[in-house]
């Protein structure tokens, strides 16, 4: 496979594993800095995403912006943000089952390249296929887990505290804890 995360998105631009790739304008690949020690994993490309070729650009990325800003975690600086799937499910369905699958491979490639200490599930989707099957967003969120030596969490994905905004203080609440657990365990994520 890849070497670096760029070979790993040239790669992907010509991707036909599975039937997303059927409507899309851009293949979502992700962005940030290619040696973050935190990763944020969503579950797949919004209408405004599959335009711009950009992961979390809409309302949703804009509220996902202000919380990191508010935490000192930034996608310019020192995060690396993706998705489970790397193109647009069609009237923003959550993916299916077999284009995850599809999806899998290049989403460990990047894990792999990037070798991050966090990993951080927005939302349902990413969660109960990353950390548990029976993962429970709104029970377990802010829930710290290791797995093979990464730092996990569960937490609310942007676009639904958008639309439950009830939501908002404990998905925000998660980002603090977040930041204090970096602090502790990967201070030099606030060096870079």
């Amino acid at each position: 496979m890849a070497q670096t995360l760029q070979q790993l998105k040239e790669s992907l631009c010509d991707c036909k594993n599975c039937r997303l790739c059927e409507g899309r304008t851009n293949v979502v690949f992700g962005e940030g800095n290619p040696n973050a020690r935190v990763m944020f994993i969503g579950e797949g490309p919004g209408k405004n995403e599959d335009e711009q070729g950009r992961p979390f650009v809409g309302r949703g990325g804009q509220l996902l912006d202000k919380m990191l800003d508010a935490v000192g975690l930034s996608r310019e600086k020192n995060i690396f943000i993706a998705n489970m799937v790397k193109c647009r499910p069609p009237e923003n369905r959550d993916p299916q089952p077999d284009e995850m699958e599809a999806c899998l491979p290049y989403l460990r490639e990047q894990v792999k390249i990037i070798r991050p200490r966090f990993i951080v599930c927005l939302g349902r989707i990413s969660a109960q296929r990353l950390i548990s099957p029976d993962f429970k967003v709104t029970k377990q969120h802010g829930e710290l887990y290791e797995k093979n030596g990464v730092l996990m969490m569960g937490t609310f994905h942007p676009a639904a505290i958008l639309r439950n905004p009830n939501q908002k203080e404990p998905g925000f609440e998660d980002f603090l804890k977040l930041r204090e657990t970096i602090k502790k365990e990967c201070p030099e994520v606030y060096d870079l």
